[in-house]
């Protein structure tokens, strides 16, 4: 999966309806820019792209009265919506994909009820517990990565990032349970993107022709 998707479709929900300089700024206020491919040209394709596959809908707006130019703002649809959840739920079980798809999907996690999060970071530790079982199968922890020669600490990473990552997920799972943050249907949500007008101190800075459209 990629992280670019999910990222947009929920920068765009969270706001209701966005442009791409808004969901560009949202994007490096999170340091998206930094931990994934959410780079401006990355971010500006995926907008257009999924306009046309149905997943956001295209508003054209009129021109700004400072003179400046008509911008396209973004909504996601009902497929759009359904598209988002689907990958949030994948990024959060899944346990062999590139880091930035769990970044993404820890960004937007309290947009599903409490127990169903749980639900589905319990299936991510099943899935680390059995890929663990999978790699001892051929490699024994007690016997030390030399047993294989050099390449025995490419197994032995893959352990221990197994243990890593269960041992932080149960953490999670504990602090969910436990009552931390507000899920869905909770209250009012963590606010996580940037008013109008406020000055994002992440920004890069870099300009894209991208910003004006």
């Amino acid at each position: 999966m990629s992280a670019i998707r999910l990222l947009v479709l929920g920068a765009v929900r969270q706001h209701g309806r966005a442009h791409g300089y808004q969901v560009r700024n949202d994007l490096e206020y999170w340091g998206a820019h930094e931990w994934s491919n959410a780079k401006p040209g990355s971010i500006y394709h995926a907008l257009k792209q999924m306009a046309k596959q149905g997943l956001l809908r295209a508003h054209e707006t009129a021109p700004s009265t400072a003179g400046g130019p008509p911008r396209t703002e973004y909504e996601i649809t009902d497929q759009g919506t359904e598209e988002y959840f689907t990958l949030l739920r994948q990024a959060l079980t899944a346990y062999d994909q590139k880091p930035d798809s769990l970044t993404a999907a820890l960004g937007f996690v309290v947009d599903l009820p409490r127990e169903e999060a749980v639900g589905l970071l319990r299936q991510r530790v099943a899935g680390l517990e059995r890929w663990r079982t999978t790699v001892t199968e051929h490699y024994t922890p007690e016997d030390g990565p030399e047993q294989l020669g050099h390449i025995g600490e490419i197994m032995n990473l893959w352990l221990h990032q197994a243990d890593a990552g269960a041992a932080w997920t149960r953490g999670l799972i504990e602090r969910v349970e436990g009552g931390a943050y507000t899920f869905a249907g909770e209250g009012d949500p963590f606010v996580g993107v940037l008013a109008d007008g406020q000055e994002n101190p992440y920004a890069t800075g870099s300009g894209h022709p991208g910003d004006q459209g």
